[in-house]
């Protein structure tokens, strides 16, 4: 069976360490993608994030950071499937970096395809709101949700 991979990039208009910082330090992330976490990104450090839209608490294993080039963990994508994403950062010139994110894999079938829609909307909505945050200083991400929130 045919096994399904997210790949989705932008380019943002800022130096690969900045980017990377915004992503490992929670009190950058509270800004444009979380609402909380447990810590900020260590290598070998397990933690959690709290999105505005949820009362969960999602556990992320961080397996490799290379700084400023790499960010690597793991977290359940999908309910029950626990999933590795990468998030790499490729310097375009001086000011401006190519960001790169995969997760996967799963298989095409419908659980799969569930995944793929969902996560692909939400690591796409994820790079447009780290570009506004780092770029505008706008916290794209803030009401988009609540529509999602429990009753």
């Amino acid at each position: 069976m045919k096994m399904l991979e997210i790949k989705t990039a932008l380019q943002i208009a800022k130096p690969k360490a900045e980017i990377y910082h915004a992503i490992i330090d929670p009190e950058y992330m509270k800004h444009y993608f979380i609402a909380e976490s447990s810590g900020m990104m260590e290598e070998g450090k397990s933690i959690s994030w709290k999105f505005p839209e949820f009362d969960e608490h999602v556990p992320v294993t961080v397996l490799k950071l290379t700084p400023n080039e790499l960010v690597s963990f793991e977290w359940e994508g999908m309910k029950d499937e626990n999933l590795h994403v990468e998030i790499s950062l490729t310097e375009v010139s001086q000011n401006s970096t190519l960001v790169k994110i995969t997760e996967g894999k799963m298989q095409a079938d419908d659980k799969g395809i569930k995944w793929y829609g969902q996560n692909t909307e939400g690591w796409a909505n994820f790079l447009a709101c780290l570009k506004a945050y780092l770029e505008f200083g706008i916290n794209l991400r803030k009401g988009g949700f609540d529509f999602m929130k429990k009753n």
